[in-house]
């Protein structure tokens, strides 16, 4: 289902999630319905007969406990490209709508990828922790023309890493739930069930898949063992899709060059991670899609799927609750460029 009518007459009523940053540019959306903005602690009594949620503070964890055992909104949108926070029964059970974000992040985030991936390249972090140290050292770095990289995650943002990485002159293949060839964006795409045959033929293995039951921990110490010594992992997708202790331990045996992380099962990064202070390690707080503006382009769609909403239009970024994201291909789940 692409389009959900609200269940009352005149302006719906729309919850609005907020945390310690509000959303604003929301004229267009207070046009068009009743908005109610509350915190996590609101949450519960709010929801009850809403119309919509707009969960504008996409990191909470408060939507579950909060759901309602009837009567809950029949549209959720989320202000992020991940939904594995609304994965939970009472929601996926339900018939409510949920829409993401997706498209905002995506040419951000490749953007960070090819960054990351020269900074390995040209050894970047070594010259800056050598810059503060005042220590002249000469290095020769690496190429990144010709080197390989595999994407695990053939989503929107996944293809915009694989056309940034390959425009720059990397050999790009995906990873994803169907193999094929001839892919536009990738060339080759390897069924994820044979990554672990697949990785060894990566120089830089970037993680741009959802969370999903399948996907949770789907790098371990069993799929670390199976890259080149001097391949890096970037993570850009979420911090559980990494089992962390694996990580920790391959790099301090060094079974993998290095590894670069924006996103982490526990957010922030205690300070007690050894990954901090690893000189392999790039740590980043989550921050790879979050340009300049970006907070504009998340409240932009909201009013636009909420527009379509009203109208009984069909809704931009359905989510499949059956797969945890936005359906398959590179543009499914909207009627037009998201």
């Amino acid at each position: 289902m692409e389009s959900v009518q609200h269940a009352r007459e005149g302006r719906p009523d729309v919850v609005v999630l907020v945390g310690d940053v509000q959303p604003r540019g929301m004229a267009e959306a207070e046009r068009l319905a009743r908005l109610r903005y509350v915190r996590e602690t609101e949450l519960a009594e709010a929801l009850p007969g809403a119309d919509a949620l707009f969960m504008w503070d996409f990191l909470s964890d408060a939507v579950a406990a909060a759901w309602p055992s009837e009567g809950g909104p029949a549209w959720v949108h989320i202000a992020s490209a991940g939904v594995d926070r609304l994965m939970f029964p009472g929601l996926v059970e339900s018939e409510t709508v949920i829409t993401n974000s997706r498209g905002v992040f995506d040419e951000p985030i490749a953007e960070y990828v090819l960054g990351l991936v020269i900074a390995f390249a040209k050894d970047l972090h070594t010259t800056l922790r050598l810059q503060g140290e005042r220590r002249w050292l000469h290095r020769e770095t690496e190429r990144i023309t010709g080197a390989r990289a595999l994407v695990v995650g053939t989503g929107p943002i996944g293809r915009a890493i694989g056309r940034r990485l390959s425009a720059a002159g990397l050999a790009v293949a995906g990873a994803g739930r169907t193999a094929r060839d001839a892919d536009p964006d990738f060339g080759v795409v390897h069924s994820i069930e044979r990554l672990d045959e697949v990785l060894a033929e990566a120089d830089y293995v970037v993680l741009a898949a959802p969370l999903t039951p399948q996907t949770r921990g789907m790098v371990d110490a069993v799929t670390l063992a199976r890259m080149r010594p001097s391949a890096r992992l970037i993570n850009v997708g979420r911090g559980a899709l990494v089992a962390e202790p694996d990580l920790v331990e391959a790099l301090r045996a060094g079974r993998i060059a290095g590894a670069a992380l924006d996103v982490f099962e526990d957010e922030p990064l205690p300070p007690s991670s050894p990954l901090w202070e690893m000189p392999n390690v790039i740590v980043s707080p989550h921050m790879s899609g979050d340009v300049i503006g970006w907070r504009d382009e998340l409240v932009r769609l909201f009013a636009d799927n909420l527009g379509r909403y009203v109208s009984g239009r069909h809704l931009r970024n359905v989510v499949d609750k059956r797969l945890g994201y936005v359906g398959s291909g590179p543009r499914a789940g909207s009627n037009q460029r998201g």
